[in-house]
């Protein structure tokens, strides 16, 4: 009687440490899989940061060429791409992408990033994007020569042009010209995106044959900022 009764309590004892050697393990993988989530979400802080650092760096450098100490938020850079359809053929262009805040806003929009020509004029963000997007165009180059730079680079016109230009560094007829140009390489109605942190829009509202809205202001930025958008029939 008692060889069986210890027999029956070693084989409960046995289940009990299976029970909770499988429990250990699942309890071990678990743990592991908030580390691993814990060390990407500081890794993203992180690049994040090192992000902002650059664009500083370079505001510090060329304050009138980058116009804007960080880089716009993502609140900013949804509302920019949310004008871009995704279905619309041909490229995208991008004008002073920098670090790429909104470049990744396009992406996410589902805007295939071998479709993207990225105009930037800064040699560092220019290797930080073809790192970042390795089937996208990059051109290192002046925006404000928008014709003449993407000459060679365009095979049909453009779906849209989206720019992060600080364009009231720049006389008027500058901004004027740099619209038209991207009229040129554009389909008809095909959206120019631009952002301003200041009160008035950055290219006047009052152009023959052009179309312009206007996004309502968005707080969630430093400092806030409005999205025009400019079309051409």
């Amino acid at each position: 009687m008692f060889e069986l009764k210890k027999g029956a309590l070693e084989r409960k004892i046995e289940q009990h440490i299976a029970f909770f050697e499988e429990r250990k393990d699942a309890f071990e993988r678990k743990i592991e899989r908030q580390i691993k989530g814990h060390k990407r979400k500081f890794e993203e802080s992180f690049e994040s940061l090192d992000d902002d650092m650059r664009f500083f760096r370079t505001w510090f450098e060329k304050p009138l060429r980058v116009g804007a100490v960080t880089p716009s938020s993502k609140a900013l850079a949804r509302t920019m791409a949310a004008y871009i359809d995704p279905a619309a053929p041909g490229p995208i262009i991008e004008l002073g992408p920098g670090t790429g805040p909104i470049t990744e806003a396009l992406v996410a929009q589902g805007i295939d990033p071998g479709r993207l020509v990225l105009v930037e004029f800064d040699a560092t963000f220019c290797r930080l994007l073809r790192a970042r997007y390795p089937s996208a165009t990059v051109v290192q180059g002046d925006a404000y020569g928008l014709k003449r730079i993407l000459g060679n680079f365009l095979r049909e016109p453009a779906a849209a042009v989206v720019s992060g230009l600080p364009l009231f560094t720049k006389p008027l007829r500058v901004r004027l010209r740099l619209l038209f140009e991207a009229f040129g390489l554009m389909l008809p109605g095909a959206p120019f995106v631009q952002f301003t942190y200041n009160a008035l829009a950055p290219i006047p509202t009052r152009l023959d044959r052009v179309r312009v809205q206007a996004s309502e202001r968005v707080w969630m930025n430093i400092p806030p900022a409005r999205v025009w958008v400019y079309r051409r029939d």
